[in-house]
């Protein structure tokens, strides 16, 4: 849990300091006042990048050099604290005030989740969206997921280059033992982060959809076919090609819905509910392997919405025990279980607001 955040020249915010709530905290303004601007500061902190996919000049406030973020950490043992700062010259992390290595460290600190406006693009968006998905959760729940990604990645590497570099047949072959049985790991992991997720993603398809989801994981490479085999047959092809053609950096996660592959659903409002419904699965998975509650951001949640689905999802969100840091137009349209502690943004500037719960926003009025 955060409890308190400080960023300082990130995007249009110059300095701003916010006292966060243990559990739920909603922060209102305008259009193009900052909102989503502090959330995904708060992401970054978490991450070490933008859930927005801004770069470092992007994300710098115009005329300054660097922009810093900081956070204490509520923990079981105490307090702890977390900095970021970055600049043209990289990524600067700091964790109980040490220099820590990396993004992989700001994640296993400060877990964190986000439902944006763009979280629908989880179902119509290409299979590393949710490769990426099912690995966010293998790295919180398997102790060695993240280690074997990154030999994978780099085998992956090693072998393209030798394809792109026509090294000719046996020299591709000899990259394969090392790269199939990292494969065949990374493999493994996915599909039993799938099998520990999966009563709780249909419970939360069931939840926000009032449906059954189905689930089915696409490995990259055929059923009846080795890894090992379906690279020697592709061998020539690969060649032409310059890339590794079969793998699970080709790995997909197919989800059915009412019959129909999810992401032909026409509506983006069924698509958003349903990337939702997947976002707390993995959430309340990743709580349940760490015994700790995680972060979780809403960036204007009632998009796209109705007043029923909204009320599901808060519903939804709200059962989970999260801290929970949502943003509004108007404060009446997102009502939790208790008051949240309510924030203000107008031109980048945050202040604490009086507390607004009462009944949801009337459409007629």
């Amino acid at each position: 849990m955060i409890s308190l955040f400080r960023a300082t020249n990130f995007r249009c915010l110059e300095s701003v300091e916010l006292e966060l709530a243990p559990r739920f905290n909603l922060i209102s303004g305008v259009n193009a006042s900052g909102k989503t601007s502090l959330l995904e500061a708060l992401a970054y902190l978490g991450r070490g990048k933008s859930f927005r996919g801004a770069s470092t000049p992007q994300l710098t406030r115009h005329g300054e050099g660097d922009f810093v973020l900081f956070g204490e950490l509520e923990r079981e043992h105490g307090r702890t604290s977390v900095g970021v700062r970055n600049s043209k010259d990289g990524l600067e992390v700091r964790i109980g005030g040490e220099d820590s290595p990396g993004a992989a460290a700001l994640a296993e600190i400060l877990p964190l989740q986000v439902i944006d406006p763009e979280v629908h693009n989880l179902i119509a968006g290409g299979p590393e969206l949710r490769r990426r998905f099912l690995d966010w959760i293998a790295f919180h729940v398997e102790h060695d997921h993240l280690m074997i990604w990154r030999r994978f990645r780099r085998a992956l590497k090693q072998r393209n280059a030798a394809l792109k570099a026509r090294s000719g047949e046996a020299v591709i072959r000899s990259w394969n033992a090392e790269f199939t049985d990292l494969a065949e790991k990374l493999d493994e992991s996915r599909k039993a982060v799938l099998e520990l997720t999966l009563a709780s993603l249909q419970e939360h398809g069931r939840a926000l959809l009032e449906t059954e989801l189905e689930f089915a994981y696409q490995r990259g490479w055929p059923k009846e076919k080795g890894l090992d085999e379906a690279l020697n047959d592709n061998i020539e092809r690969e060649l032409q090609m310059g890339s590794t053609q079969a793998g699970p950096h080709r790995a997909d996660l197919r989800v059915v819905y009412d019959d129909r592959q999810a992401r032909k659903l026409v509506s983006r409002g069924q698509q958003k509910l349903l990337a939702s419904a997947m976002i707390l699965a993995a959430t309340e998975t990743a709580q349940a392997a760490l015994e700790k509650p995680l972060l979780l951001l809403l960036d204007d949640p009632a998009a796209e919405l109705d007043s029923d689905s909204v009320g599901r999802l808060i519903t939804a969100v709200s059962a989970l025990g999260c801290q929970v840091v949502a943003t509004s137009l108007d404060p009446r349209a997102l009502v939790f279980p208790e008051a949240p502690k309510m924030f203000h943004v107008e031109h980048g500037t945050v202040t604490a607001a009086d507390q607004v719960i009462s009944e949801p926003v009337n459409k007629g009025d």
